[in-house]
């Protein structure tokens, strides 16, 4: 029979991928729900951080002034309410991180193979791994160096004492940056998925890049502490490592 001599046609791509390619307007209702979804974790991370704002403010975030001898004063009349909304809205960012993370990674699935797919809630982990790693390192090592120098520059008829706002936005950027720059190894996965980043070329340049990193811990450095700049380097040069052997693995599995 004619029928029976039809055969079905497969797109390969389609069935590599495991979907049909999605049109444009489809890319936008799905980057809308992931939004919504990424900011639904937001505020539920937001309020639980509301309820524990004290603790977080007084016993976390006020903790390196303390041991550091930081004097802070408040300067504005609903300075310290607008305070705790920053920091209730940043612990609601860092603690909905694997919800953000896991909503990016789900938008742009489509573009992934199916052998890929199943990888998601380990790069997500991985990810947020990396974050909460880059805000430890932060709170412990460059937070105390920082918070000593500048208490214990300058003279001594000039006494130091620092505004709650510009503390607080000091900690919050140095935690976030931190996170973010620990993130490189999965930055350089996602790059060498797109096509962008090569292990060759990263492995060219990695003497630029160890320098890069030593000039810029010692401008992140405060002092001229040679020990605190190594301290700072070694770990980025570790991620930069790391992120040349992800290449690789990237690469390879592509």
């Amino acid at each position: 029979m004619a029928s029976e001599d039809i055969s079905v046609y497969e797109d390969p791509v389609e069935e590599e991928t495991g979907d049909s390619e999605m049109t444009f307007l489809e890319h936008l209702e799905e980057l809308r729900w992931r939004i919504i979804y990424s900011l639904i974790g937001l505020a539920v991370g937001t309020i639980v951080c509301w309820i524990f704002i004290d603790f977080l403010v007084n016993n976390v975030l006020l903790l390196p002034a303390k041991k550091a001898g930081v004097e802070l004063q408040n300067l504005k009349p609903f300075g310290q309410l607008m305070l705790f909304f920053e920091v209730a809205i940043v612990g609601g960012v860092i603690l909905s991180l694997p919800n953000i993370f896991y909503q990016f990674w789900k938008f742009i699935s489509p573009a992934l193979k199916r052998k890929e797919r199943k990888y998601i809630s380990a790069i997500v982990a991985f990810s947020t791994l990396c974050f909460l790693i880059g805000i430890v390192f932060a709170y412990f090592v460059m937070l105390p160096l920082s918070l000593k120098f500048a208490a214990q520059f300058g003279s001594a008829q000039i006494k130091n004492i620092f505004a709650i706002d510009e503390y607080m936005s000091i900690i919050i950027s140095i935690m976030l940056g931190s996170g973010i720059v620990f993130e490189l190894p999965m930055i350089s996965f996602f790059l060498t998925k797109l096509g962008i980043l090569k292990p060759a070329f990263m492995k060219k340049y990695r003497r630029h890049a160890i320098v890069i990193i030593f000039i810029a811990a010692a401008f992140l450095t405060p002092g001229t502490d040679p020990v605190s700049q190594i301290i700072l380097a070694v770990p980025l040069i570790l991620l930069y490592e790391i992120s040349v052997i992800i290449c690789k693995l990237a690469v390879k599995k592509s």
